[in-house]
């Protein structure tokens, strides 16, 4: 009787210290449940030091495209440059238009009889529609560079179309024309920009040689930053009109000896429609 209390004892006291061990985690020894009730909260306690770039779970969230990689992605609504053949290169001018530099850029075009492209900004050809007017009356093309040079993946998809609807409508409407290119501020844009541009029927026209003009080089800089790079197919970018304190003298006076040399090698200066065979 004694030996039979004893193991009713010793069991007792056993099934005790096993429900202690259960509703009580020790450090480095399992899970815990944060309610009986609830889904359980697996947590762990390891005594390793924290991890400092945050929970794997946090950090596994799949990549955004970077621009190179959207342009192999969506490579027929996003480019470039042309074909190499027939040799010819395309000149384009963002930012425009002001009443100062653009004046100038146009005055050069003209005196050579070059076409070029020019990426609009829609406030600036509201308040300069004359200038806008003269660049379609010249023979020029124009594409969308947003209505206020958004940076356009940082803003909400509202914003992002207004931006672009507004500078359509106010192209449209100074020039009776409709847009069919667009060169995003800065050059970026996210994938869902990429393909909302796309169902609008908007060409993503970025560059490959750049001229680095807006940092303000002379001629002699803004010459060789286009010359060293360029080849047949190109599509080169400047600026004909800049923020406040951007001064694009160097530019203007680079413009005259960028299309001598191109045209003493036997290269053609065309729109970007026309270098893509989609005028």
């Amino acid at each position: 009787m004694f030996k039979k209390a004893m193991l009713i004892l010793l069991l007792a006291v056993f099934a005790a210290g096993c429900g202690s061990q259960s509703s009580s985690h020790k450090e480095g020894q399992g899970p815990t449940s944060s309610s009986d009730n609830a889904s359980p909260v697996r947590i762990f306690s390891t005594g390793a030091p924290d991890l400092a770039g945050g929970p794997e779970g946090a950090n596994r969230e799949p990549n955004k495209l970077t621009l190179a990689q959207l342009r192999e992605k969506y490579k027929s609504h996003f480019i470039l440059q042309g074909p190499s053949s027939p040799p010819r290169v395309a000149l384009t001018f963002d930012d425009v238009p002001d009443k100062y530099f653009t004046i100038q850029v146009l005055n050069v075009l003209k005196e050579h009889n070059v076409k070029a492209t020019f990426f609009v900004v829609g406030n600036r050809a509201e308040a300069h529609p004359d200038v806008v007017k003269r660049m379609v009356d010249e023979g020029h093309v124009l594409g969308n560079h947003s209505y206020t040079h958004a940076n356009l993946p940082k803003v909400n998809d509202k914003k992002f179309q207004q931006e672009v609807n507004m500078t359509q409508d106010a192209v449209q409407k100074i020039t009776g024309k409709t847009m069919t290119m667009i060169r995003p501020p800065y050059g970026n844009v996210s994938e869902e920009q990429v393909k909302w541009l796309a169902s609008q029927g908007l060409l993503i026209v970025n560059w490959n040689v750049d001229s680095l003009d807006w940092k303000g080089l002379n001629a002699d800089q803004v010459v060789s930053n286009v010359m060293s790079h360029i080849g047949s197919g190109a599509i080169v970018l400047q600026h004909a009109a800049g923020g406040t304190g951007e001064d694009l003298t160097g530019t203007v006076e680079a413009l005259p000896r960028i299309i001598k040399q191109l045209r003493d090698q036997g290269i053609e200066l065309v729109t970007v429609p026309v270098l893509l065979g989609r005028e």
